[in-house]
């Protein structure tokens, strides 16, 4: 085996043998009401909140007007995008303001490659550098996080929301969400951009309308939601293969639909996606509900045959299916606990729910208005990797739910003598 390969290899199984009693730093971004500039921030540590105004703890000012995303960019910077403002906010890891980018009106959701961000917009033009560059349809925008400007801007599909960053491209979901009260049609389609040129490279026709909200990312596969048109086109998820995407295969080999809402989704510890989905009809005034775990490989591999279940941990599924408005859902990279939150009634504080990473319900809390997106900061003293280890064939294998594996699949995280590790088949 080449030896630069073998590291490669060497480096992959090590890369998640991380300490299992790490501390739990949770930021959760509060929609407030629409129109009304009173987003705010919430700050959860080791079982307790301990402050829904964490923002304005630190900084002094309101956060602002609907902020729909959070990421990490690096290990010291965060951006937020906060729609209603038409301001992208950095902050560190202190929740102190670093900067704060005016450019993108209407932003929506975010990605980056540590050097950059990237922001979709439902906007018709920004500024890029000293120029006003305008638009027919929505556009995905790309701030230097080095001087917070943004250095290039794209046109993309009718209310671009979700987007994601894969070996070098951005996958941008287009939904034409205003179809209804614009001249256009819903949008079926992803656009894929360079990220380096920032150029529509190609556009994959899903087929499928709507394409809104946060999509979950796991390795090569993105989770999709699709609402439909909440009257005759049903709620619908998309599964896309970013690799087949890239080789150029007809979009009908890229992706697969499957008969189930994924309007809250998140990404788990072995690859996976947990799904909550929130259907609503304007014909019943009706909101049905649907909870599967999604297995993107097995999903593609059979064309949506197989791969979607309700395996949920411990008590998890119970507890959702008790949840009065999900509004969000989420599992910590970085310890596998689990959290969801409860809208209620859209006009008081919600409810962040905790679960330990075998499903057990360890706490609910208050926080303020709609709470809907999640980030997980490193725990204090989180180093990453621990020591290298390779998998031992003396020692049982056991999966991220406690049970035991006998056929270990490449590419999986799994727990061996008190710690985590990918597995591949390689004698290292």
């Amino acid at each position: 085996m080449h030896q630069s390969f073998k590291n490669l290899l060497f480096s992959l199984a090590a890369a998640v043998s991380v300490t299992t009693t790490a501390q739990e730093r949770i930021i959760v971004l509060n929609e407030g009401t629409w129109q009304a500039d009173n987003g705010r921030i919430s700050y959860f540590e080791d079982g307790k909140v301990v402050s829904n105004q964490w923002f304005r703890d630190v900084n002094g000012a309101k956060l602002g007007d609907t902020p729909n995303d959070i990421i990490a960019v690096n290990d010291s910077l965060i951006a937020i995008a906060i729609n209603w403002s038409n301001i992208v906010q950095f902050i560190d890891n202190k929740g102190r303001a670093v900067a704060a980018t005016e450019d993108v009106p209407n932003n929506r959701k975010l990605a980056s490659d540590g050097e950059y961000v990237y922001v979709s917009s439902y906007g018709h033009e920004c500024r890029v550098g000293n120029e006003t560059v305008s638009f027919t349809k929505g556009f995905v925008a790309k701030i230097d996080v080095s001087s917070f400007e943004v250095v290039a801007a794209v046109e993309v599909g009718y209310e671009p929301e979700g987007i994601a960053y894969y070996d070098g491209s951005l996958f941008v979901a287009n939904s034409g969400g205003y179809a209804f009260q614009e001249s256009h049609e819903y949008e079926k389609t992803v656009s894929v951009i360079d990220a380096a040129t920032m150029a529509v490279t190609r556009t994959v026709d899903t087929g499928q309308i709507n394409l809104y909200g946060s999509m979950s990312h796991s390795g090569k596969y993105l989770c999709i939601n699709s609402p439909g048109d909440y009257y005759d086109v049903p709620a619908a998820c998309i599964i896309l293969d970013c690799e087949a995407v890239l080789a150029g295969k007809p979009d009908g080999d890229c992706f697969v639909t499957l008969p189930y809402a994924a309007t809250y989704n998140c990404t788990t510890l072995d690859g996976r996606f947990y799904a909550v989905g929130s259907r609503y009809s304007y014909l019943t005034g009706e909101y049905t509900f649907n909870y599967v775990t999604l297995d993107p490989e097995e999903v593609i591999a059979t064309k949506g045959k197989s791969g979607v279940c309700e395996d949920f941990p411990g008590t998890l599924l119970d507890d959702l299916k008790k949840l009065g408005m999900p509004y969000g859902l989420y599992v910590n990279p970085n310890t596998g606990y689990i959290y969801a939150t409860d809208a209620g009634g859209f006009v008081d504080g919600g409810t962040l729910y905790q679960w330990s990473p075998e499903g057990k319900l360890l706490g609910k809390h208050t926080l303020y208005i709609n709470p809907a997106h999640f980030l997980a900061l490193k725990p204090d003293g989180y180093s990453g990797i621990v020591d290298v280890v390779a998998p031992r064939k003396d020692a049982p294998v056991y999966n991220l739910q406690g049970m035991r594996v006998e056929a270990p699949v490449p590419g999986q995280i799994y727990i061996q003598n008190g710690k985590k590790f990918i597995y591949n088949r390689y004698n290292l």
